[in-house]
């Protein structure tokens, strides 16, 4: 089984949302992840039959359904905003696309959905008594219910709160890993797409921006706006510059052995949780700072720093840790995590000691 888009545009009142878009996905888990107007949800729901694109086909089994009306297609969608029918009860809301199948096979399918989506006691209840969270899990349940030739979940945990949302995802990366149909998988969140550790496409500006694995993406990512997609919280950025051999940025620098066009620009990527602000090793850069703002959540502090130019720095620290603003700290940062970048934002190095500037 294949979902092929070949060629895809969608354009409307001038705008663009989808430009020219080719990917073949396959059977079992498909990770579709960018930022919000990166054109996700126009992708679903083209993949869907909800909307006809503007140029292009739309392949399922090697069959042109671009015309075919989503009724008469083997497809479920799942909306990052739940939609029930309201007089039905929990029960018969998974039930409805079950019912051409026998009345014990269908029950035994509805009770075995419902246990994995947390709703086994809340069958009898109607939408409007359910919870947010739980009215989400019900339109999820109706998804899985009938087995179809490609199911499309458009963010549908987004809206969960933080530990249902983790439970969910583990059971849902268990149940697509052998599935026999297309699966594809919409999300804003960086951990859930390393989470499943799918195939991933990265998209951006209804442009794809990368296909490939997720976990290689994010440990050498082919650009900048792809570091950025893959990074929450938000890539650090700072400027460098290449001078006799080696890369400058606010005053500390390291070796770039393999350069040889100084005065050349780049762009200098780190994680947040790359940054500390104790040293730990010689080689580490280190940029005086002013800490403006501590955020703690329990289990982590992200410090905002201010460096030297006006250039904003987050720190990911584990725990609970207390600063003041106004503190002055310095950050530490080893060029073995940092990414360098040229500015036209293609990776150089996923890690300042390989650096090839070359090219």
């Amino acid at each position: 089984m294949a979902l092929i888009l070949d060629g895809v545009s969608v354009r409307q009142g001038g705008q663009t949302w989808l430009d020219r878009v080719d990917l073949e996905f396959l059977d079992g888990l498909t990770t579709l992840i960018g930022p919000l107007g990166a054109g996700k949800t126009t992708l679903m729901r083209v993949a869907a039959g909800l909307r006809s694109p503007t140029t292009g086909r739309i392949l399922v089994d090697g069959k042109d359904v671009s015309s075919v009306s989503v009724r008469k297609r083997s497809v479920a969608f799942v909306y990052q905003q739940f939609i029930n029918y309201p007089s039905l009860t929990v029960y018969d809301n998974i039930a409805s696309p079950l019912r051409s199948l026998p009345r014990e096979q269908a029950d035994a399918r509805v009770r075995e959905v419902a246990e994995l989506m947390g709703l086994g006691e809340f069958l009898r209840r109607r939408p409007a008594e359910l919870s947010g969270g739980q009215q989400q899990r019900t339109a999820i349940a109706r998804a899985l219910a009938r087995p179809v030739d490609v199911l499309l979940l458009d963010e549908p945990l987004a809206n969960l709160d933080y530990k249902l949302r983790e439970q969910l995802r583990a059971d849902l990366k268990t149940m697509f890993s052998g599935s026999r149909g297309v699966v594809v998988y919409s999300t804003a969140d960086p951990a859930e797409a390393l989470t499943f550790a799918a195939p991933t496409v990265v998209l951006g500006k209804g442009q794809v921006l990368h296909v490939g694995s997720v976990t290689e993406m994010y440990a050498r990512p082919p650009t900048l706006e792809v570091a950025r997609t893959l990074s929450d919280p938000p890539l650090n950025l700072l400027p460098g510059v290449v001078r006799d051999g080696r890369i400058e940025c606010l005053g500390a620098s390291f070796p770039a052995p393999r350069a040889h066009e100084s005065g050349r620009a780049v762009r200098l990527g780190v994680h947040p949780h790359q940054v500390a602000i104790s040293r730990s090793r010689a080689e580490q850069l280190a940029f005086p700072a002013e800490i403006r703002l501590a955020e703690v959540t329990g289990s982590a502090t992200f410090l905002h720093l201010m460096l030297a130019d006006d250039l904003h720095l987050v720190a990911h620290l584990e725990g609970t840790q207390v600063f003041e603003p106004g503190e002055r700290t310095t950050a530490y940062v080893d060029p073995a995590h940092v990414f360098v970048f040229s500015d036209n934002g293609e990776l150089l190095a996923a890690s300042a000691t390989e650096v090839d500037l070359h090219g």
